[in-house]
């Protein structure tokens, strides 16, 4: 596991030196701190920081092949890279390290850009080919591993955090508003847009060749959109199942350092250390986040799954005034990002990293198997919609009086959010409102004139984007779009984001056995209703398949959610904080926003009268990020 930069000096041929590497390379220490290497040629270089994992004494980078005319900088862990490295082997090909690193590289050598489709893992590439004068980038199908470049006409750059960029002499730093506005609406800033216009994510599942000036990117990898569902005897269904995550499980223990698990108490991770567990010779090392505020805190499930299993349990509880990570927090996302829950998983992967370096997780199993309280209310929107328009407008009118109290728990929070998604026409809008943070009608009423007369158009992209994932995915059912439409966008850019960020920030590797590639294709093609049984059975198959390896009390739960108590927090520790950072003068002269606008949702959420938690932390972070990044912005 590393963290990889490197520059193409294409257009102005300026020679690349290691003191221009270093200057990004040092940026990402905390990725890499075992090690760090150097290729620096003519007007190519190429750095990488290490993580040692696998081939602790001879996995150095960046690796070369025989005749020394390609060099690879590589991020990730490819669990297949035995069978590979053997097959190579019989065809000729000769090693000097045993790291899945040169593997790749000689799958290079016979498939050219074509070598991503052979790996199994997490990964971002970069390959110079000197022979070619080419350079070729690659991410893993789900984007585990982050890949972040920027093209302009004296060079290609590209880094494993957006951070790097800025320190290639002659970046330049526009902010795009268009980044801006989706990240106000999604909490994230969907790919391959990034907050600067000149920098740009790499796509999960796609390959990047810059050539002579060109750039070309192509998408190697899909889910299985057109292929028949399953038509098996449930009992072998789950037989399968079990089948491919307990080798999912397996080849993700393969490590030369110590190994965990994060454990949540919920399904998913709770399955994964069911699955160790049974691997496993020793007790596995488990560790769990929880809060104070009992309704946001999952610790006594956890509990209940390390007992069973007699796992080396730790537990960590998060409370406000440990709010004071935000700002190291800003810095490390590089760009704006709002899922609060990045906060705890920062402190369980700081206190995870004092006892292991590689930690398991639950993440996937929500968006292959149906997990999210939103896809059972989208089911049951279509009768809902059966009603007159004006019966839905009175509903919604008739839920304006009460107050919200502590969001996403209170009753009359949820059935607001409900009956505004039910209200929009298509079905992806109707999606988009049960993820957003900030609906486009609440958005005409916050944005300046002056954001809106920059965005034009544009400030209606979220729902371009969401709408063409399920054109893609027409022909599927409702559940099925709703999955689909997650894996590609939630899933990779808000959930994978989260994960390596807060992981790596504290040099721990997070490994995602739902997330094997193998075990996605297999879970979509499961019919629907094996996931989703009708209007409260979510992920019935995986539940089913591992019930006799949980305990009763975890078997029967339903979905929590990983949240923060930020309505409290925000009326409470972090009052003076919040107000301090966004009602200042500078925040508000940067001209994104109405000051009545801000005004209004901090005296609604002081009052109780509407939990605006998950706003006021989409705001803070913006305006912590600016601080950092562009401290003078103004439109």
């Amino acid at each position: 596991m590393c963290g990889i930069c490197g520059i193409y000096n294409y257009g102005s041929g300026l020679p690349v030196t290691r003191e221009a590497l270093k200057a990004m390379n040092d940026l990402i220490v905390h990725r890499g701190p075992d090690d760090e290497g150097y290729y620096a040629h003519e007007n190519v270089g190429l750095a990488m920081r290490r993580l040692s994992i696998i081939d602790l004494s001879t996995g150095h980078q960046p690796i070369s092949n025989e005749d020394d005319t390609l060099q690879i900088v590589f991020n990730g862990e490819i669990y297949n890279f035995q069978e590979l490295r053997e097959g190579l082997l019989a065809r000729g090909h000769t090693f000097k390290t045993k790291s899945d690193t040169e593997v790749i590289l000689h799958l290079y050598e016979e498939k050219g850009a074509d070598f991503p489709k052979e790996l199994r893992g997490m990964f971002a590439v970069a390959i110079w080919d000197k022979k070619k004068a080419r350079l070729v980038l690659a991410r893993d199908r789900i984007g585990k591993k982050p890949l972040y470049y920027a093209v302009t006409p004296a060079f290609i750059a590209f880094a494993s955090e957006l951070r790097c960029l800025l320190a290639v002499p002659g970046m330049p730093r526009d902010i795009d508003l268009k980044a801006v506005d989706s990240y106000l609406t999604l909490q994230y800033i969907p790919s391959p847009m990034s907050v600067f216009k000149s920098a740009r994510k790499l796509e999960p599942a796609h390959t990047l060749v810059f050539e002579k000036g060109h750039i070309k990117t192509e998408r190697y990898w899909n889910l299985p959109l057109g292929e028949k569902k399953l038509n098996l005897p449930v009992e072998e269904l789950k037989e399968r199942l079990r089948a491919e995550l307990a080798e999912a499980v397996k080849i993700r223990l393969i490590s030369e350092v110590p190994l965990g698990a994060f454990l949540s108490g919920g399904i998913d991770s709770s399955v994964v250390v069911a699955l160790m567990a049974k691997a496993s010779p020793e007790p596995v090392k488990t560790f769990s986040i929880g809060f104070k505020e009992a309704e946001f805190s999952e610790l006594g499930y956890a509990k209940q799954v390390a007992g069973m299993y007699g796992t080396n349990h730790t537990e960590f509880v998060v409370e406000a005034n440990m709010a004071s990570v935000l700002e190291k927090l800003a810095w490390h996302y590089s760009e704006p990002y709002a899922d609060s829950s990045a906060l705890p998983s920062y402190f369980v992967s700081r206190e995870t990293r004092k006892a292991v370096t590689v930690a398991l997780n639950g993440d996937g199993g929500d968006e292959n198997f149906g997990g999210y309280i939103r896809y059972q209310a989208m089911k049951g929107a279509a009768y809902f919609r059966a009603l007159p328009v004006w019966a839905r407008k009175a509903a919604l009118a008739a839920m304006e009086p009460f107050p919200e109290n502590t969001a996403p728990f209170n009753t009359v929070w949820r059935l607001r959010k409900f009956l505004q998604a039910v209200s929009q026409r298509e079905l992806s809008n109707t999606y988009l409102s049960t993820v957003s943070y900030f609906k486009t009608d609440e958005k005409e009423l916050l944005l300046s004139d002056a954001f809106k007369n920059e965005l034009g158009r544009d400030i209606n992209y979220p729902e371009r984007y969401i709408g063409g994932l399920f054109k893609e995915a027409e022909g599927l059912g409702l559940t099925e779009k709703l999955m689909y439409t997650d894996l590609r966008s939630y899933l990779p850019d808000c959930l994978m984001t989260k994960m390596d960020i807060a992981a790596m920030a504290n040099s721990l590797e997070a490994r995602s056995p739902f997330l094997d590639h193998k075990v996605m294709e297999f879970a979509f093609r499961l019919p629907e209703n094996m996931k989703l049984r009708g209007f409260t059975g979510t992920k019935w198959i995986l539940k089913e398949a591992f019930k006799d390896m949980l305990p009763p009390q975890i078997y029967k739960r339903g979905k929590m959610g990983f949240g923060i108590p930020l309505g409290p927090w925000f009326r409470g520790e972090l009052k003076d904080y919040w107000a301090g950072a966004c009602l200042s003068q500078k925040a508000l002269g940067r001209g994104y926003f109405k000051p009545e606008a801000m005004y209004k949702l901090w005296d609604e959420h002081q009052s109780g009268a509407r939990d605006n938690g998950y706003r006021l932390w989409a705001l803070l972070m913006l305006e912590l990020w600016h601080r950092q990044f562009a401290p003078d912005f103004k439109l």
